[in-house]
């Protein structure tokens, strides 16, 4: 007899050595849901020991609050003998952990009827790595399909961070792209889940190197901000921390070694392991790089065969009519010189002169564009006077006003001191005083403004008038080489489409913005910000 009982004990500690090496959670139950074994499984999984966990309520350990009724209920039909459908069969739960994140668990429940009652034990493992792959493997599929079917870069960024923002359950998902031309990172699409308020965190363009997206594109590399309340480096991440964000990933989207932009994500917490995740968007960055690039060189193709097909309609129009008036006006004066009187033929080398001129002013604008853009010309910053500068141009285009009855008003300080090219910003001055009066109708007001802002660091100068304006269809196309709006070709008004250009281009080599006012009524507003010192200071 007592060999049976020292066999039954050795089975006993064998099923005790079994279960404490096994890599699965084992839990034992009683009836009343008390805890009765716990191995180091367990212990790992859940973060309780066994000294913790024996004798007390199962429920109150791992269970959310929100199961805890139907699962108390659940063992009470299973205590009475009811037959249960959950029993053998592989479920997937969720469990919460001693530290309270919750997390996704695979459980097999057996029962058995044990001298004191029945006992129930459970086998658990935790399926938060399978689970994971499946949601990464969803994120993936979808980011892949919508850049598949995306009929342009900015369609693809929507549908990328939408993918991520509702896949992944992230309040807040941007992706940002170099602007190389403007120097600034621009966000070309934001998800935020509904009813997330962003107030000030919500920025559209950024200088590089601040804030999350500007380091990310600065270093090349990813960045993980698991506290943005302690991140004392950007003010945006302080806005973010207000509104209830307090993690942040970003890593870069890359071609080879040139640094495109940055998808950046933003939520309360994230359980996801930092390199787990890390490794995530480091995928989804290369496919959105792979993409983007590819967009770039397909866009870039059109770019060239459009910018080619509107110069040759340029210079068939613009420069075909004054070679044309040049050459029919020469030919008369050829053939009537002996008949025509001293002004006639006076009137007849005025015409000449200023056909010639204009081609000048075309070729002129043409060199300057390619020279700009190339930085082949030089920008020579002195300390000047911008309401110098603003004058001389007023004085001279004040015939062409007079011409057409306008009324030119400068409303300016007494001085308006800063630190750039007086000649390059006198073409500025030239080119949007000349449009002003170019495409204002005989009788209209141009208004020019400018002063300091409140920092004193930056000049604000407006240029307003009241002329034909510009269609919102236009407007984005605006500063596009040899680009013209619909009213000025419907009005056969002459132009090569240049001069917004190299006005743009100048007022960025001197680390300023030029851009295009709302407007409720006629005419048009240009604003141009340039800093009154230099970048350095």
């Amino acid at each position: 007899m007592s060999e049976r009982v020292d066999d039954v004990d050795g089975v006993v500690r064998q099923a005790q050595a079994v279960l404490a090496v096994t890599l699965q959670a084992y839990v034992a139950i009683d009836t009343e849901g008390r805890v009765l074994g716990w191995n180091p499984a367990a212990e790992r999984i859940f973060g309780f020991t066994p000294a913790q966990a024996c004798a007390r309520d199962l429920a109150d350990l791992i269970i959310p609050v929100r199961f805890r009724d139907a699962h108390r209920a659940g063992m009470a039909r299973l205590a009475a003998g009811e037959p249960g459908r959950v029993l053998g069969q592989q479920l997937q739960l969720a469990a919460v952990h001693r530290d309270g994140h919750e997390f996704p668990i695979e459980l097999t429940l057996t029962v058995t009827d044990e001298p004191g009652g029945r006992v129930f034990h459970a086998f658990a493992h935790d399926d938060t790595t399978a689970q994971r792959a499946v949601r990464f493997a969803v994120v993936e599929a979808a980011v892949a399909g919508g850049l598949a079917v995306a009929e342009s870069s900015t369609v693809a960024a929507a549908r990328v961070v939408e993918a991520l923002g509702v896949r992944m359950g992230w309040p807040v998902v941007e992706l940002w792209l170099v602007d190389d031309h403007r120097q600034v990172l621009t966000c070309v699409a934001r998800h935020t889940e509904p009813g997330q308020r962003l107030g000030d965190f919500a920025l559209d363009e950024l200088e590089p190197g601040i804030g999350l997206p500007g380091r990310v594109c600065a270093d090349g590399a990813a960045r993980w901000i698991p506290d943005l309340s302690a991140d004392g480096v950007s003010l945006r991440s302080a806005a973010a921390a207000r509104i209830g964000l307090r993690v942040a990933v970003g890593v870069p989207l890359a071609f080879g070694r040139h640094t495109l932009g940055a998808l950046c994500v933003y939520a309360e917490r994230m359980d996801d392991p930092e390199d787990t995740l890390l490794g995530l968007l480091g995928r989804l960055a290369a496919q959105v790089g792979q993409y983007l690039e590819r967009r770039r060189a397909e866009e870039l193709t059109v770019e060239l065969a459009r910018t080619k097909d509107e110069f040759l309609t340029m210079v068939t129009h613009e420069l075909r009519n004054p070679l044309a008036v040049i050459s029919s006006s020469t030919a008369l004066l050829d053939e009537e010189l002996d008949e025509l009187t001293s002004e006639q033929q006076h009137e007849y080398l005025r015409i000449i002169t200023r056909s010639a001129q204009r081609l000048s002013v075309m070729t002129d604008d043409l060199l300057d564009l390619a020279r700009l853009e190339s930085g082949h010309l030089a920008v020579d910053p002195i300390d000047t006077d911008l309401r110098d500068i603003i004058e001389q141009a007023v004085q001279a285009n004040a015939t062409l006003a007079a011409g057409k009855q306008l009324t030119v008003t400068m409303q300016l300080p007494e001085r308006l001191a800063l630190h750039a090219d007086p000649t390059r910003l006198r073409q500025v001055a030239d080119n949007l005083l000349s449009n002003a009066i170019k495409y204002t109708p005989a009788g209209g007001t141009i208004t020019i403004a400018a002063g300091l802002d409140d920092t004193g660091e930056t000049i604000t100068w407006t240029v307003a008038d009241t002329g034909i304006g510009i269609p919102t269809a236009d407007q984005t196309r605006l500063f596009r080489r040899f680009y013209r709006a619909s009213t000025a070709l419907e009005k056969c008004i002459p132009g090569t489409g240049l001069g917004l250009v190299i006005t743009r281009t100048i007022v960025e080599r001197h680390h300023g913005t030029i851009t295009l006012a709302e407007h409720t009524g006629p005419g048009t507003t240009f604003i141009v910000r340039l800093p009154s010192t230099t970048p350095s200071a």
